[in-house]
C-alpha cells in the first residue's frame, strides 16, 4: 500500500503546483491554453519520438500488450456505443470520451506505480508503447477528421493526420527503431531535454485548470459521461483484463496482478491536453482524470489485497 501511496504523491504534488500557479495568475490568462499547447506540439512529440527511437520493440509483443490492447479498444468502443445511444454525443465528443474511459495514464503514474507496487517498470512498457504507436494515432486521426473547418477538401483531410505532430514523431521514433539504427547523442539529447517536459507540463496544464471550476459542478460538468467513463476506467477495464488474462492467456501469480495493476491505472492526463488543442471534451476530460485518479488508489489498494502473492 505504501507502494500506491508514493506513486500517487508524484502526481498530486504536480497538480497542486499547477493549482496554485492558476489561482496566483503566474503564467497569465492564457498559461493553461499556452502550456497544453507546448505540451502538444513540443514536448509530447520529442518524448515519443525519444522513446520509441531508443525502444526494445520485441517488449510488444507480450501477454501485456495484448491484454492492453484489447481491453483499451473494448472499453473505448464500449463507452462509444453507450454514450452514443444514451446520451446522444457527437463523435469528436464520443472518442475524447472513449479515451477518458480506457486511456492508461501509462507514463507519469504507471511507472511509479510499476516500481513501487510490481517491482518492475518493464511491466507497463507494452502499454505505453502501444498507446503511442496505436491508439493514440487512431483517437488523433478520428479527432483531426472531424473537427476539421467547414468546406475543407478531400486533400486537407486525408493529410489531416499526417500533419499532426504526435503521429509524425511516433512514427518517425517507430521507424529508427525498425531499422535497427541509434542516433548520436548529440541528436537525440535536444529531444530527450524537450521531452522531460511533457509528463510535468500535462499535469501543471490540468493543475491551472482546476482553478476557479468546481469538479462534477451541476450544470457544467457532464456527469453522466464522467460517470460512464469512470466506471468503465476504474471497474470494467480492470475486470477485462484479468478475465482476459486468467481464462484466454492462462496467467497467474505476479504476472496476472500486474496486467490488472496496469489496467487500474486512472485517465491519463493527456487526454485532457488532446480535449483542449480540438477544443472538445475538456470538461469530461478533466472530470474523469480527476474522479479516476481519486478511485484509483482504494481500486489498486483492492486489487493488491486480492490478488497479491
Amino acid at each position: 500500500m505504501s507502494g500506491v501511496v508514493a506513486g500517487f504523491t508524484v502526481i498530486f504534488v504536480i497538480i497542486a503546483i499547477g493549482y496554485l500557479l492558476g489561482r496566483r495568475g503566474t503564467l497569465g490568462a492564457e498559461g493553461e491554453t499556452v502550456l497544453g499547447r507546448l505540451v502538444f506540439f513540443v514536448a509530447t512529440p520529442a518524448l515519443l519520438f525519444d522513446s520509441l527511437a531508443s525502444s526494445d520493440l520485441s517488449v510488444i509483443f507480450s501477454p501485456t500488450l495484448a491484454v492492453a490492447a484489447v481491453t483499451a479498444l473494448t472499453v473505448g468502443a464500449l463507452y462509444m456505443v453507450v454514450a452514443r445511444v444514451w446520451l446522444r454525443r457527437s463523435l469528436p465528443e464520443l472518442t475524447i470520451g472513449a479515451l477518458s474511459a480506457s486511456y492508461v495514464n501509462s507514463a507519469n503514474l504507471g511507472i511509479p506505480i510499476a516500481v513501487f507496487v510490481l517491482g518492475d517498470a518493464s511491466f507497463v512498457a507494452p502499454l505505453l508503447l502501444f498507446q503511442i504507436i496505436a491508439y493514440s494515432p487512431i483517437a488523433l486521426t478520428i479527432l483531426d477528421v472531424t473537427t476539421l473547418r467547414r468546406g475543407a477538401s478531400r486533400l486537407d483531410t486525408i493529410t489531416a493526420p499526417f500533419k499532426n505532430p504526435i503521429v509524425v514523431a511516433g512514427a518517425a521514433g517507430l521507424l529508427i527503431a525498425l531499422l535497427g539504427w541509434t542516433p548520436p547523442e548529440a541528436l537525440m539529447q535536444p529531444f530527450r531535454l524537450m521531452g522531460g517536459a511533457s509528463v510535468p507540463g500535462a499535469l501543471l496544464a490540468f493543475g491551472i485548470s482546476l482553478y476557479g471550476v468546481r469538479v462534477l459542478e451541476k450544470g457544467t460538468s457532464p456527469r453522466r459521461d464522467v460517470a460512464l467513463a469512470s466506471v468503465l476506467k476504474i471497474v470494467v477495464q480492470p475486470v477485462l483484463a484479468y478475465l482476459m488474462a486468467r481464462y484466454l492467456l492462462g496467467l497467474d501469480g505476479h504476472e496476472l496482478f500486474a496486467i490488472v495493476v496496469v489496467a487500474t491505472l486512472p485517465t491519463a492526463q493527456n487526454v485532457f491536453v488532446y480535449a483542449s488543442r480540438y477544443g472538445v471534451g475538456t470538461v469530461l476530460a478533466r472530470d474523469t482524470a480527476f474522479v479516476t485518479t481519486l478511485a484509483a488508489i482504494p481500486g489498486i489498494a483492492l486489487v493488491s489485497a486480492l490478488l497479491a502473492g
